[in-house]
This record gives structure tokens, C-alpha cells and sequence, in this order.
């Protein structure tokens, strides 16, 4: 493959919207970034930010009850 002069800039974050799956209503925004967790419930126009460390360090914790991925 040739080398290009010009190439495209690698996204800054990736961002889902979550929508319920029976009523197809949009619940909230989820924005993840290479140093943060940001959440942006339906209808406000701000997002709640955690940094990943902190965001790591909840989802491990035995008291959230998450639980591994069979994947």
C-alpha cells in the first residue's frame, strides 16, 4: 500500500447514546476518553465527568457487584 501524504486525524473520544431497548427512549450519553468517564443524562446540556482512575477503581471494587464479561 502506498504511503499517503495526508491522513486522518485519530478520534479524541468515543461516544454512544444509550436508548431503552423496550421504549426506544433516549436514557443518556456516554462519552469515554483516554483520561475520563463523561455521562450526560437525557435533556441536560452538561456531563458528569470521572477520571478513568477513579472509574477503575469503583467498577473493580467488590461493592459494585460487577461482574467479568464471559468474553
Amino acid at each position: 500500500m502506498p504511503r499517503y501524504k495526508n491522513q486522518f486525524a485519530a478520534p479524541k473520544f468515543s461516544q454512544e447514546t444509550i436508548i431503552d431497548g423496550s421504549t426506544g427512549e433516549t436514557i443518556g450519553t456516554i462519552r469515554v476518553k483516554p483520561s475520563s468517564v463523561l455521562w450526560k443524562p437525557k435533556g441536560q446540556q452538561r456531563y458528569y465527568a470521572v477520571s478513568l482512575d477513579a472509574f477503575t477503581a469503583w467498577i473493580t471494587a467488590g461493592a459494585t457487584r460487577a461482574g467479568r464479561t464471559k468474553s
